[in-house]
């Protein structure tokens, strides 16, 4: 019986040190072969009792791209990439798998849906550092839990099927500047969690809040420091709290609650 192996040359040039976000992409096609043998490899990574509870979403028809580009408030990367990807927490397969077997499944329950987010965002990741080993560019779409359920109807995703994350896919045509990163210490805590103080918050972020595109954006919305973009203008209390009812009313439509 012969055994066929796949090795991997590693390069150091692509790796998470210079990881970008890609949203700008040339016509170059995605292969099924490419994509298929990636998706394969990354179904090795973590999974809670070996169940997998996850399942992708490969959309390449321009007409499913628009079906699902308001769901994230139509970014122009949505409908310009040769293929997205939307990962889902999924225990349906379990449970009907379950019910063929003479099993009574229980999965209809918040635990459920987080430890197949979980593996669904475990299987991200891996997928995403796999892409970059191969050269091709991603963005990850954040706007996936915003308004899940029209991805749910666009998609069509039975109950206890829930979208987590998106991923836009393709060959860069663009290589932007590496974003900013917090320093190590400012999130790692040794034997015991140590909360910040205000001094600690001065020295973890001043880097960030000095960077000329930060100090040029605060101006240019009239806010006094960066934390209140993220307060008053990307991230609100309001948009917040609205968004988290629509969750939590699509999970439970889903059958997750």
């Amino acid at each position: 019986m012969s055994v066929s192996v796949i090795f991997r040359t590693f390069d150091p040039m692509k790796n998470l040190s210079t990881r970008r976000s890609i949203r700008q992409y040339s016509d170059k096609e995605v292969s099924s072969e490419l994509l298929n043998r990636l998706m394969t490899e990354a179904s090795r990574t973590q999974t809670m009792g070996n169940l997998q509870l996850y399942s992708v979403i490969v959309t390449r028809s321009e007409e499913m791209k628009e079906r699902l580009a308001p769901a994230h408030f139509n970014q122009p990367m949505v409908k310009q990439a040769p293929v997205v990807l939307t990962i889902c927490a999924d225990f349906r397969r379990t449970t009907r798998w379950c019910e063929e077997r003479k099993a009574q499944p229980g999965y209809n329950n918040f635990l459920s849906y987080q430890n197949a987010a979980i593996d669904a965002l475990l299987y991200t990741q891996t997928l995403c550092n796999l892409m970059d080993e191969e050269g091709l560019g991603y963005c990850y779409l954040g706007t996936t839990v915003y308004q899940p359920q029209q991805i749910i109807d666009a998609l069509e995703l039975p109950q206890l099927v829930m979208p987590v994350a998106t991923l836009t896919v393709g060959w860069p045509a663009e290589e932007p500047p590496l974003t900013d990163r917090l320093p190590m210490e400012s999130f790692v805590h040794e034997e015991t969690y140590h909360d910040y103080t205000s001094q600690d918050i001065d020295k973890y972020y001043h880097e960030k809040e000095n960077l000329e595109e930060n100090r040029h954006f605060c101006e240019i919305n009239h806010k006094e420091t960066l934390a209140q973009i993220f307060t008053d203008i990307r991230y609100t209390k309001k948009d917040n709290e609205a968004m988290s009812i629509t969750l939590l009313e699509t999970l439970k439509k889903q059958g997750f609650i």
